[in-house]
């Protein structure tokens, strides 16, 4: 007929269709299957280990589940076992590990987020100078610095006791804190400063109310690191918290290389479960926004 269009034929659309047993998905998902296997094999043997009685242990399949579920181990490992001279389990130590955390962490990022935003958006003179110089803290090896922190927290009055070792991490976990948080704070749009600037607002009004809000990300990640690296430290600890303050960590470290008695393996792997579980939960509980944080400029220079 005359005026009409003749019909083309229509193709297939879409992307086309991806093969699952590609060579490049066997690679991926065997590297990743493997070392998957490689880092649970060892915590999948920590847990069965700790669910045993010393008879089931005895036997020699560290492999098998166990026979007889049993949760003594994790009650002694908590309430009564020996490190040192003490019988009183890990509860004493994880008292001190939070009472040691707590304060650190958040004295901590709240400073070091300040120095960030200083750093970022109210450039002084000098102030690159600073930040090179605060950096340089973040990589003095630990060793060369002991003797003089003893001999500073000495003069001050704070060896073994709560308050050194607080400040101890405070000051060690600042500079790569500001790091992060002067980074972050950079890939924020300057129009958006200066446009708070020409309404009025001034040093902390702008980071209270338009920087702390849109930075959740970045001090989720401060907080995962300073947990982690805080109640994971046994370094700092068994030289500046004193035998009254010990954490965790040290007494987990008294239990299992104790060589009194008989060598309890069951109550070696709960002991250790149990002090690594408050990094594990926190990470679990906020991994997504770890990601996040880092992916939203954490990293960036």
């Amino acid at each position: 007929m005359r005026g009409v269009t003749p019909t083309t034929a229509i193709g297939p659309r879409g992307s086309k269709p991806k093969r699952i047993l590609s060579t490049r998905n066997i690679v991926v998902y065997g590297v990743l299957t493997v070392a998957a296997v490689y880092w649970v094999i060892p915590l999948y043997v920590m847990i069965v280990t700790s669910l045993k009685g010393l008879p089931e242990i005895r036997m020699g399949n560290i492999f098998a589940p166990p026979l007889q579920i049993t949760f003594e181990p994790w009650v002694k490992a908590w309430d009564s076992a020996c490190t040192g001279l003490s019988c009183e389990g890990l509860k004493v130590g994880f008292w001190n590990s939070v009472k040691i955390l707590i304060p650190s962490t958040f004295i901590s990022i709240a400073i070091a987020s300040v120095n960030g935003y200083a750093l970022s958006f109210w450039k002084f003179k000098g102030s690159e100078v600073f930040f090179t110089l605060l950096l340089l803290g973040a990589f003095i090896p630990y060793q060369v610095i002991i003797y003089p922190l003893v001999i500073l927290l000495r003069e001050l009055g704070l060896f073994a006791s709560l308050g050194g070792i607080v400040l101890i991490h405070t000051v060690f976990g600042m500079p790569i804190l500001t790091l992060l948080f002067r980074n972050y704070f950079a890939s924020v749009p300057m129009e958006l400063f200066k446009a708070a600037r020409v309404d009025g607002a001034g040093f902390w009004r702008i980071f209270l109310q338009i920087l702390l809000p849109m930075s959740l990300p970045i001090f989720v990640v401060a907080l995962i690191l300073q947990i982690t690296g805080i109640w994971n430290d046994f370094f700092f600890g068994v030289i500046y918290a004193g035998t009254l303050n010990f954490p965790m960590t040290v007494q987990l470290n008294n239990i299992v290389n104790t060589t009194q008695g008989v060598k309890e393996y069951n109550v070696n792997m709960a002991a250790t479960l149990l002090t690594g579980l408050l990094p594990l939960v926190v990470y679990f509980i906020s991994g997504k926004l770890f990601v996040r944080g880092i992916a939203a400029g954490a990293v960036k220079g």
